[in-house]
């Protein structure tokens, strides 16, 4: 194997790693249910990856002016928004991960839509048929099947709280990129990486004040919390981060947008080894439908045109 062909194969690997990574989130988020304030653990989870990141990249932050702050305050608003939206989705209101992870990524679907609105850029037909595509795994996920007699009906059936945060959520995601897009341009990519962290976790350190002052008090620290925000920070935010530039820089578009599309998969997977997720008929082909909205809106289908 040639060196160029190594390098793709080790970028590609590293782009589904991270793909594996972002799909366990929902999981561990989950698993601190009842141990800590859902944006006490987001707000640790920024703060912790942002001073990861400034020890790492040091050099570039005498960078920062009034116009990064600026960016970095508005992109790191959408930030906390959607992980705000997707942690309650799954903890206080007893989402499964799977589930809101699939209904999440919604936010693929959604971003030329909403880029149409602030940008006056129309969608293309793949657009639209990305959009058919997504509204009908949605409706197949949500009201496609009755809840068993012996089970919670807003754990299988119907349009429930968790279902609207998860797909709010994916409407803040689909704004976060749209605001990277437009506050980012000619600046950095790491530096608004590492300020939109600090604001999200400072956007939900005031949440956490605001709603429960005595959240640190209340917390369970015990060493599976503590694991958790380490994963949480370390690995699927700064490293991850990494680790996705790094495999873009050597992997095109189409074949990116692919690997990172699997999280949903990862979503789900995890959600039914570790949560025991049932995954019924309707909810599988809605799972399809969605993850071939994602493929269709992210990649044109310029790979089947190849």
């Amino acid at each position: 194997m040639s060196s160029a062909a190594n390098t793709k194969l080790w970028a590609r690997l590293a782009l589904l790693l991270v793909a594996v990574i972002w799909g366990s989130t929902l999981v561990v988020s989950k698993s601190t249910t009842g141990t800590i304030h859902p944006n006490l653990l987001i707000a640790m989870r920024f703060l912790i990856a942002c001073v990861v990141l400034a020890i790492v990249f040091f050099k570039r932050l005498k960078q920062i002016n009034p116009s990064y702050l600026v960016s970095g305050l508005v992109i790191g608003l959408c930030l906390f928004l959607a992980h705000s939206a997707q942690t309650l989705g799954v903890t206080d209101a007893a989402g499964d991960p799977g589930r809101s992870g699939f209904l999440s990524a919604a936010y693929c679907v959604i971003v030329p839509f909403l880029a149409w609105a602030v940008n006056r850029v129309r969608p293309d037909r793949y657009n639209l048929m990305a959009a058919v595509l997504c509204i009908s795994g949605i409706g197949l996920i949500s009201f496609g099947e009755a809840a068993p007699a012996e089970v919670a009906a807003n754990q299988y059936a119907g349009f429930s709280l968790p279902d609207a945060l998860a797909l709010l959520s994916g409407i803040f995601f689909a704004a976060h990129i749209v605001t990277i897009e437009r506050f980012s341009r000619e600046k950095d990519p790491i530096l608004i990486t590492i300020l939109q962290f600090l604001f999200a976790g400072i956007f939900a350190s005031v949440a956490v004040f605001v709603q429960e002052p005595k959240a640190i008090e209340l917390a369970q620290w015990g060493t599976d919390l503590w694991m958790a925000v380490g994963y949480l920070a370390i690995l699927a935010t700064a490293v991850a981060l990494l680790l996705q530039n790094i495999g873009q820089k050597y992997t095109d578009a189409n074949s990116a947008a692919i690997i990172l599309g699997t999280e949903s998969l990862f979503c789900v997977l995890f959600g039914v080894i570790f949560y025991g997720e049932k995954i019924t008929t309707m909810l599988a082909i809605g799972f399809v439908l969605i993850f071939a909205a994602i493929i269709v809106s992210e990649t044109k289908l310029k790979f089947l045109r190849r």
